[in-house]
């Protein structure tokens, strides 16, 4: 843990036996939660840093962990193929949420809590009603696998990014794919909105982050290797 202000290292979270690969703090600062290689999530104190609980049933490696937008769930992406819903107060599993054919590499809930979006190696992402589990709808049309899915601040769209070098914004209320963002060269790892949803942040392995125009789908801005 860090503080953003000073940049000096506050505390390190010890405990878990692999690779830490997602992390994410709760609403109200509280609590972060940590996904690893160890096929386990961690509840934390993010004033202390202790450990408060750790989450167990997955069967494969958690490569994503995510609150919901009050607190009380935690949501979990896992190479077994599933994402896992928890309660938050109890650490109960709640319900896994299953039909993906590929690592789950990441799962996020929608800004109103309502709806999770899951993006796995099949080349797919799913949206889900996050209280029934029922599956809506998948959002078919990247040429590779995904590696991330994002909803935009108001949640009327996601933004995808594959390993077939492109981002694609879609539509949340049917999933219909708006436009497609082209202009990385290799897999393209990582995405953010704006806060305000009028530009999106792309990550690739090409060596650039682009930033994007959310409206009119032009690249604004490159930064990275010349």
């Amino acid at each position: 843990m860090w503080d953003a202000q000073t940049e000096r290292e506050l505390f390190t979270l010890i405990g878990h036996d692999d690779y830490v690969n997602s992390v994410s703090c709760s609403p109200d600062g509280q609590r972060i939660v940590t996904g690893s290689d160890d096929m386990t999530a961690k509840v934390w104190d993010a004033e202390t840093g202790r450990e408060l609980s750790t989450l167990t049933g997955h069967d494969g490696e958690i490569l994503s962990v995510s609150y919901s937008p009050d607190g009380q769930r935690i949501v979990t992406g896992s190479a077994d193929e599933t994402a896992k819903v928890w309660d938050a107060q109890t650490e109960r599993e709640l319900f896994s949420l299953i039909g993906h054919t590929g690592w789950v590499m990441s799962a996020r809930y929608s800004p109103d809590g309502q709806r999770i979006v899951t993006a796995a190696l099949g080349n797919t992402a799913k949206v889900w009603d996050a209280q029934t589990e029922r599956e809506l709808f998948t959002l078919i049309g990247h040429d590779d696998s995904l590696n991330s899915a994002v909803w935009s601040p108001d949640g009327r769209r996601i933004v995808t990014v594959s390993r077939d070098h492109t981002a694609k914004v879609w539509d949340t209320g049917v999933g219909q794919e708006l436009f497609n963002l082209i202009g990385h060269t290799h897999d393209v790892n990582s995405v953010a909105w704006s806060p305000d949803g009028k530009q999106l942040l792309t990550g690739s392995g090409d060596q650039t982050a682009k930033v994007w125009d959310a409206q009119d789908r032009t690249r604004t801005l490159d930064a990275g290797r010349p």
